[in-house]
């Protein structure tokens, strides 16, 4: 199943929307070496040697932050070739291992990021599951982020404009940025768009784009029709962009590759509205030196995304609206390669979303870094 969607949403990508599309390479084609395999290498070794020393004697990375900050780096090592018995990563196995829950949660006690927690532990332990080892605690963890989702069981059906997300506990809502941790994990897990859980999700996702359409009828879709997307529709709607002067919700990048990424994910086909206007939206804001529509904010964070859409999609050249052509792998390892600090860690100066803690931003370069691993 996953096959034929991958090559569809390829398909849709190829032909070059208005002029302003992704162009993308067929399912079974081989990527492209567009990287530089030295600088590659160079770059992530002296990330993990940062790592290296920064790991806590328990194996943890910035314990205070919770087990998440742990997860995502141990999950970007594993992603760029080491294995489960490197040192780094088996310690912060056995730390995590030691968050898993009688319920099948992995997180803090007390935790109002369960979502979030598991999600991302659930990747971590997935592709550390070499011979099955936790085939058990992810089954129980898989289960667990499913029951979290917001629908019918919280009195929540499809006109609900919660219906499908998954958020924050403390937040008491849904938002795009949990949804689409959630879709990364039911996909590790091996769940494809006939899923239930995923077709939920993109009932949420869908209501997160300045779309209007039959799938989004939302008080905010119409005001801003850019095809981008926002943090959350639930609870008075937020995008953390801001919002306009008729009260719609900003756009902007690392939401709108969230969005991408998550429709790709269930496998919407080539003639779909929402993909089109994604895809458009994107190709008029292509570029690494920030986040568009956030700035320097969150800018690790949407690298990251960024990756992980352009792979899924299968992109190797990326035209912009004006029909400029990007070796967007080369360009991602050019723009992480400068902003490494001579340590080996990256940090941004702009401090939101805890990305002024450099374990959590050279775990986000590391995972964008892995979607450019040569022979990926």
């Amino acid at each position: 199943m996953y096959r034929r969607t991958h090559f569809v949403v390829i398909s849709l990508l190829s032909l070059s929307i208005a002029a302003e599309a992704v162009r993308a390479r067929g399912a079974d084609a081989p990527a492209k070496a567009s990287v530089d395999a030295k600088l590659y290498a160079e770059t992530v070794n002296k990330a993990i040697e940062f790592l290296r020393t920064s790991q806590a004697a328990d194996g943890s990375f910035s314990a205070e932050a919770g087990p998440a900050v742990t997860a995502l780096v141990a999950t970007a090592v594993l992603k760029n070739g080491r294995t489960a018995d490197d040192p780094l990563v088996a310690k912060s196995l056995k730390y995590l291992s030691g968050f898993s829950h009688p319920d099948g949660g992995i997180y803090a006690e007390q935790s109002t990021h369960q979502n979030y927690e598991t999600c991302v532990a659930i990747q971590c332990f997935t592709a550390a599951n070499a011979g099955k080892r936790y085939d058990q605690l992810l089954s129980a963890a898989d289960k667990f982020v499913r029951g979290l989702q917001w629908d019918d069981s919280e009195g929540h059906d499809k006109a609900s404009v919660n219906f499908g997300g998954a958020g924050y506990g403390n937040s008491k809502r849904p938002d795009l940025s949990n949804t689409s941790f959630l879709l990364d994990a039911l996909k590790a897990a091996g769940a494809g768009p006939d899923d239930e859980a995923v077709k939920k999700a993109l009932v949420f996702v869908s209501r997160c784009q300045n779309l209007e359409t039959e799938f989004n009828t939302t008080e905010f879709a119409a005001k801003d029709p850019d095809g981008g997307f926002y943090y959350t529709p639930a609870a008075g709607g937020a995008s953390m962009a801001g919002k306009t002067d008729n009260g719609g919700l900003r756009s902007y990048a690392s939401m709108t590759y969230a969005g991408l990424k998550s429709m790709i994910y269930a496998g919407l086909g080539p003639d779909d509205p929402r993909v089109k206007a994604a895809t458009t939206w994107v190709a008029k804001h292509y570029t690494l030196d920030e986040n568009p529509g956030m700035g320097p904010a969150g800018l690790f964070y949407y690298y990251q995304t960024f990756a992980k859409t352009l792979q899924a999609a299968g992109v190797t050249t990326f035209e912009d609206a004006n029909g400029g052509k990007h070796d967007w792998r080369a360009d991602l390892l050019a723009a992480l390669a400068k902003r490494q600090k001579p340590n080996g860690s990256w940090v941004n100066d702009a401090n939101r979303w805890m990305e002024g803690n450099p374990n959590l931003v050279t775990g986000y370069a590391l995972l964008a870094l892995a979607e450019l691993r040569p022979g990926k």
